[in-house]
């Protein structure tokens, strides 16, 4: 199957000057370009920016030969600098290397073709009715049934048929199409398997199955890490009745891809698909910090407000992030998700003697 990337296969439909760096149709009140810089960079940044460029390179080798091996030389080297960002135009590439996504499509080569063409879903008509409301100010999936709407409905569809019991939730799009805006179809689509079949990290299917235990168990272990780290704040969230599901589902089910601004999205996903999802719990809890003052003193209505629109300035990647890092938190997830399994075992053991009582 030929390979299609969205920037040779887009065609622009919005004038080039409405569209920002990435393919949005751009925000004209925002005063911040769309990497959270301001506008117009000078000679030397450019100059610095290019020079990050050929050590990324020289790092990952020709087409990512030399990766694993710079991994295991120098792994400190590598997180730093994927917590300062992969550069956009390496960024598809590194994405693969680092998710063992690469590994799996040569694992499992002409798997997508057949899947795409030769199998049937019982998902296409809700993929169909949801493909518009992904990325829908973004040039590449603005054109119904354009290449980028096909693009998208091909990997979903894919991947309900890969795997039945997951399906297709809506969810999903974002993923998918955040993937297909720096590698091809196939590439997505492996990407999309690596991450919910757990190739590196914890798998994240859960976050989709029926029920959605996954982000259950995400919105448990975040709610007393806010509660820990923020008591002030999470007495407030008692006293107005606000719980986690109210703000924080969409954070995991699409990591942070669904509303947050495009340039802070990236590289949180840098740091994601190389770390895990304990980046989804820093974050989060990095924007609670920041804005805390300001939510102790909210009333419920305006709570809820501003816990689903967060001021330009905590969006900014450069601030956000450092204060996100300064979290630690790996040690306390595990002990939270023991916990968690703990108390909804005893629950569901409890439901299954009922119902035996209720059988007898």
């Amino acid at each position: 199957m030929e390979k299609k990337r969205a920037d040779e296969s887009v065609q622009v439909s919005a004038a080039p000057g409405r569209l920002d760096r990435f393919g949005f149709v751009k925000q004209e009140h925002n005063s911040l370009s769309p990497d959270g810089a301001p506008k117009n960079k000078s000679a030397l940044e450019y100059q610095r920016e290019q020079k990050r460029v050929r050590k990324w390179r020289k790092m990952i080798g020709v087409g990512g030969s030399d990766w694993k091996h710079y991994v295991r030389r120098k792994p400190h080297v590598v997180k730093r600098r994927i917590r300062k960002g992969i550069p956009d135009c390496l960024r598809g590439l590194v994405w693969q290397l680092i998710s063992g996504s690469r590994d799996l499509l040569l694992m499992n080569p002409g798997v997508y073709e057949q899947l795409v063409i030769y199998e049937t879903s019982a998902s296409e008509l809700d993929i169909i009715r949801d493909i518009s409301r992904t990325f829908p100010s973004h040039v590449f999936y603005q054109q119904r049934h354009g290449p980028g709407q096909r693009s998208l409905y091909n990997v979903l569809k894919a991947y309900s048929v890969y795997d039945r019991e997951v399906g297709y939730v809506q969810g999903m799009g974002y993923l998918a199409g955040l993937l297909l805006l720096y590698m091809s179809e196939e590439d997505a689509f492996w990407l999309v398997v690596a991450l919910l079949k757990g190739a590196v990290h914890a798998p994240m299917e859960g976050l989709y199955l029926e029920g959605l235990p996954l982000v259950q168990q995400y919105l448990f272990q975040f709610d007393r890490l806010m509660r820990e780290y923020m008591p002030k704040l999470g007495e407030h969230f008692t006293e107005e009745m606000i719980n986690p599901s109210m703000y924080g589902s969409q954070w995991f089910i699409t990591v942070f891809s669904y509303s947050f601004p495009f340039h802070l999205a990236l590289r949180i996903w840098d740091v994601f698909l190389y770390e895990g999802v304990k980046i989804v719990f820093k974050v989060g809890l990095a924007l609670l910090k920041y804005c805390h003052d300001d939510l102790v003193e909210l009333p419920f209505e305006k709570l809820i407000h501003a816990l689903r629109n967060f001021p330009d300035d905590a969006m900014n990647p450069d601030t956000l992030l450092p204060l996100a890092y300064s979290f630690k938190v790996s040690k306390r997830l595990e002990e939270l998700k023991q916990e968690y399994e703990k108390i909804h075992g005893k629950v569901a053991e409890s439901k299954s003697k009922q119902k035996q009582l209720q059988l007898a």
